[in-house]
């Protein structure tokens, strides 16, 4: 099978996933959309225009290691809202690809789409151009899919009338997605047990420099409020009064750093909760495995990936109900999980997990189903089923 992928970006679960599929198919060709705004961006004076930077092409594709059977293919358009948003972007994506598909006489069988707008309209109208199948996936987190639901957008909803199949990272959403298209399947996101391998935890905090006497907690996530930090933060002025050995580093990059920093010395929390900013692959994997709890406080989720790597090295998971989240955090033994937006609660399960005997190889264990060589198989079964 010649397999099409269509996304926004070519990073992430996007990489992970389409590189997983890609063993168990002959060909793969993505079509990456590129905002040619974002390359101009450092010589705009407008600071409207300053954020599209994270848009460049340097931050939209990640080519290391890349399978000899997967061509990435980065088409070049100019939108002013970049997120695509704009709602005649996706016509114009559509002409752009399939000029671009004819022109490199690119054969496929079957389109994966990931994302509803633009990548998943687009390739849609793709399929019926050249009479293939299209899977359209959706990750969006559960605030941005509701929004969508509810926006009452016309090519939103034709787009999932139209696929022959919709996957979604939760089974709470696939009822409504049903109502408008029958062939809606639940497929989780997952991780690359290579990309964070398990090591001991002393060893781990060796290489970091971190104290062995100290219960240490590990967040990671972009700096915006969609992802809660900073009722995590305010949590943790409730949890060192209970036990101050306990540190808490948090992982990520975003707009919310400064205030962030300024939460940290207003609850006097300094010698606590550190901000580590970004935090490459390389130190991911010592982070993971020198915790002792990953916290994810976010507001909303699909289904993070970031959940499934801290389970992969068997680091126990706290966080909200939110999203895909309940569906994978499903015993305590895995974790232990509070209403968003509540620091009360997310405060007293951080104390009992720090308190409680964790099996971190049963952790493990449980999450190997969810490796994207596991998840591939189940994206390749709805292939199938719209392959007939």
């Amino acid at each position: 099978m010649k397999l099409l992928v269509v996304a926004p970006f070519y990073r992430f679960f996007v990489k992970d996933m389409t590189e997983a599929i890609s063993n168990h198919v002959e060909q793969t060709n993505v079509l990456v959309h590129h905002n040619r705004l974002s390359e101009l961006a450092p010589y705009i004076p407008f600071s409207y225009f300053r954020h599209v930077e994270k848009y460049s092409k340097k931050n939209l594709v990640d080519l290391s290691n890349l399978p000899e059977n997967v061509h990435v293919n980065i088409i070049s358009t100019l939108y002013l809202r970049p997120d695509g948003s704009n709602f005649g972007l996706g016509d114009k994506l559509f002409k752009m690809f399939s000029k671009f598909i004819e022109r490199n006489k690119i054969e496929f069988d079957l389109i994966h789409a990931h994302f509803t707008w633009p990548s998943g309209y687009a390739a849609v109208r793709l399929g019926r151009e050249f009479d293939v199948p299209v899977v359209v996936h959706i990750h969006e987190n559960r605030d941005w899919f509701l929004s969508e639901y509810n926006s009452g957008n016309e090519k939103i909803y034709w787009t999932w009338k139209n696929a022959d199949a919709l996957i979604r990272v939760n089974k709470k959403d696939v009822p409504l997605l049903m109502e408008f298209n029958p062939n809606v399947f639940s497929v989780p996101n997952g991780f690359n047990p290579e990309r964070i391998k398990v090591m001991q935890k002393d060893d781990a905090r060796k290489l970091l420099k971190l104290p062995s006497d100290k219960k240490i907690i590990f967040a990671l996530g972009a700096l915006i409020e969609r992802k809660g930090f900073h009722y995590l933060i305010e949590g943790m002025a409730k949890v060192v009064k209970e036990r101050d050995s306990v540190l808490c580093f948090i992982g990520g990059s975003g707009p919310l750093k400064d205030k962030l920093e300024k939460q940290i010395h207003h609850l006097n929390l300094q010698n606590y909760v550190k901000l580590l900013g970004f935090v490459p692959d390389e130190e991911l994997a010592y982070w993971m495995n020198a915790a002792d709890l990953f916290v994810l406080p976010s507001l909303s989720e699909g289904n993070p990936t970031v959940m499934f790597e801290a389970l992969g090295v068997g680091l126990p998971f706290v966080g909200t109900a939110v999203g895909g989240v309940p569906e994978i955090i499903t015993s305590e033994d895995y974790g232990l999980l509070c209403p968003p937006a509540d620091p009360e609660c997310l405060a007293e399960k951080i104390l009992i997990a720090l308190d409680k005997e964790w099996d971190r190889e049963k952790i493990r264990k449980y999450a190997e189903q969810f490796t994207w060589e596991n998840i591939a198989m189940k994206t390749l079964e709805v292939y199938k089923e719209v392959l007939g």
